[in-house]
């Protein structure tokens, strides 16, 4: 993840709020419904857009994305719901005040909104546009890293699974 920024739905907007590597489910297919690295936020309020720019290591390839957050999950994040918390053994009211991005090769975005003691409901899937200044912005080309050996054997056997997303 290069960068992750927030416009609220004050209007205000707030600049790298999240950045560094991306979480990983060690799963090559399909989604994992939520979740993963996290980084929470403070002093934002519900979020009106987020806007992403992140590195498909394994293309390699930049990609953005501006995503536009529904009224819904907004009115969701502030609803408050009584569930049984399996990390405290205990009932509680707990709030959908996570939203996770999940990024697959070929510039796919899935998002999720969910609590830490509740499940994740999808908000939508999005495709990316190609970043044209490429990594950091530099126009230099220079990714992070390139895959690992053996996970560049993995892919180089089995490919990238694109349609999986």
């Amino acid at each position: 993840m290069e960068s992750v920024d927030v416009l609220d739905q004050r209007g205000l907007a707030f600049f790298n709020v999240f950045g560094g590597v991306a979480g990983y489910t060690r799963k090559p297919e399909g989604w994992h419904q939520g979740g993963g690295a996290m980084m929470p936020v403070s002093n934002v309020d519900l979020p009106e857009r987020i806007f992403a720019r992140w590195q498909s290591l394994v293309e390699p390839q930049t990609y953005k994305i501006g995503i536009r957050i529904p009224q819904w999950v907004r009115d969701e994040m502030v609803r408050p719901e009584r569930v049984y918390c399996q990390g405290s053994q205990e009932w509680r009211d707990d709030y959908r005040k996570m939203i996770t991005l999940g990024m697959a090769p070929g510039g796919i975005v899935k998002v999720w909104v969910g609590g830490a003691c509740l499940g994740f409901t999808e908000v939508g899937r999005f495709q990316a546009e190609i970043e044209p200044l490429g990594p950091y912005k530099t126009g230099k080309g220079i990714y992070y890293r390139a895959p690992n050996p053996e996970a560049q054997a993995y892919i180089d056997k089995h490919g990238i699974p694109y349609d999986s997303w």
